[in-house]
């Protein structure tokens, strides 16, 4: 792992430890000891929820001694409505950290329906982000063909780059990789011609093993309609991971997860740089699948946890998947967490023996067989329960854990309860009229083990202009999510 006093290498960069840094942090050791978080940014959403409004920025105070602890302390609107904000990342990060001209300063919003990108400047004035830019759709589908752009990852390089789902008819066909300079200029596509995926989601870059590898959740003329089973039949969601040359962008190997790697949605490799493993959370089959270079330098793949899906009543189903849409690691790749969304647990995994995990915690805020619904879970035996979830200050906990972000010492967890505001009405329709929330759970580094903070409750179904849904955050210092060691 790199140290302070490393010498980074990229490209034709060299810079020593002991000279003037860039953005972020030498190793992800080091970034676990940054400072304690006391902002986070949220992307909140009104697309979908036919209030007329724009998707907004919020920013939230996490710091336990201001007295505007859990609640939203500013909001910046978009200037345009449609959007559906959804996932976002950094101009730069650690991957730029052997760079003193670069800077962790815009905030990259990717609008996941209307394809347009937000370039918000938080460096101003951190409590109030601006707008710096925006790169309208036109302008990406012109010089690229791509649409519905999903994650942005900062590279070392200074660009900025988009995996994007689809073409603009929503065809996944049209799928591939979106570069950006370092001004939100539109470049191209980062991929070799002839080299794109089948399916676009997430992607994840090892640069020490010249490899990125990408997920595959499925056709946005597909999913943004809702979710519906035969669109699995009918071969219009994933199952595969693509593994590319990095920074080359050739397609090198294809991974088939097979059936037990249905809709593989967020991927993440260990933290540590020297690694050659990682893992994918695959939503409809809750299976984590871990990813891992053969001696030969293929790319092989087993199942390392699964999550069994539960039999109920007063369903859509007769069994109810888990839903993992979301899961990270810690910067110390002790711990994995994920979050089942219709269950309505999140689970602490520890992963020191990658091919192992070990469940070490779990706690339920909210999933569709909690007490107060209509659907029932079934035991074994044949009898029938729900799940007790706590209220916290007062308000019943509505949908499920959907996103989820660490702090940087791993010993805070946020959650918010939206994934995507049309699969939201269809599965969790309350969250239309009552908004979404964001939660804090606290974990014991130690021994293992979650349990929900009592203190810290965001409740965005008391907004302005009304309850809105809310998905990504992020810290204005990176975290574990976002940031990538070279």
């Amino acid at each position: 792992m790199a140290t302070d006093m490393e010498v980074v290498q990229q490209g034709t960069v060299a810079v020593n430890g002991c000279c003037k840094k860039g953005p972020g942090y030498a190793s992800p050791l080091e970034a676990m000891a940054g400072p304690k978080e006391s902002l986070i940014y949220v992307t909140c959403i009104y697309t979908g929820t036919g209030r007329g409004k724009p998707d907004y920025l919020a920013t939230v105070d996490v710091d336990p001694n201001s007295p505007s602890y859990s609640k939203v302390i500013h909001r910046l609107p978009m200037p345009y409505e449609g959007d559906e904000l959804h996932h976002s990342g950094w101009n730069s990060c650690s991957s730029c950290y052997g760079d003193p001209s670069a800077a962790r300063r815009y905030l990259v919003l990717p609008s996941l329906v209307s394809g347009r990108i937000y370039a918000i400047d938080t460096q101003k004035d951190p409590r109030a982000p601006s707008l710096y830019k925006v790169v309208q759709p036109d302008d990406i589908i012109q010089k690229t063909g791509l649409a519905f752009p999903h994650t942005a990852h900062c590279l070392a390089s200074g660009e900025i780059m988009v995996s994007c789902l689809g073409d603009k008819d929503g065809n996944a066909e049209g799928n591939g990789f979106l570069l950006l300079d370092s001004d939100f200029n539109v470049k191209g596509r980062w991929e070799k011609p002839g080299h794109s995926p089948l399916f676009g989601y997430d992607f994840w870059y090892q640069p020490r093993h010249n490899t990125m590898i990408s997920s595959t959740w499925g056709a946005p003329s597909a999913f943004t309609k809702g979710f519906n089973l035969q669109h699995v039949t009918d071969g219009l969601y994933g199952r595969h991971l693509h593994v590319y040359t990095w920074p080359g962008g050739e397609l090198k190997q294809t991974l088939d997860l097979g059936n037990t790697g249905l809709l593989p949605l967020e991927v993440r490799f260990l933290h540590n740089p020297s690694e050659a493993i990682g893992y994918v959370g695959c939503a409809l089959t809750s299976n984590m699948v871990r990813f891992f270079k053969n001696p030969d330098g293929s790319w092989g793949h087993e199942v390392a946890i699964s999550v069994k899906p539960v039999k109920v009543q007063n369903w859509i189903l007769p069994e109810m998947p888990g839903l993992i849409t979301d899961f990270l690691i810690s910067l110390d790749d002790r711990f994995l967490y994920l979050a089942n969304w219709l269950h309505g647990d999140i689970r602490q995994y520890n992963i020191e023996d990658p091919a192992h995990p070990k469940l070490t915690g779990q706690v339920f805020v909210g999933g569709v067989f909690q007490k107060g619904n209509a659907v029932l879970a079934e035991a074994e035996d044949g009898s029938t329960y729900q799940v007790d979830v706590p209220e916290i200050q007062g308000h019943r906990l509505r949908g499920g854990p959907q996103m989820i972000q660490l702090s940087l010492d791993g010993k805070r967890l946020y959650a918010t309860n939206s994934l995507f505001s049309t699969w939201d009405r269809q599965f969790y329709p309350e969250m239309m009229e009552k908004g979404g929330h964001m939660l804090q759970i606290d974990v014991d580094t130690e021994k293992g083990g979650l349990a929900v903070n009592p203190n810290f409750f965001v409740d965005f179904g008391a907004e302005p202009d009304g309850p809105s849904l809310v998905h990504e955050m992020r810290y204005p210092g990176g975290d574990c999510t976002s940031d990538i060691w070279i």
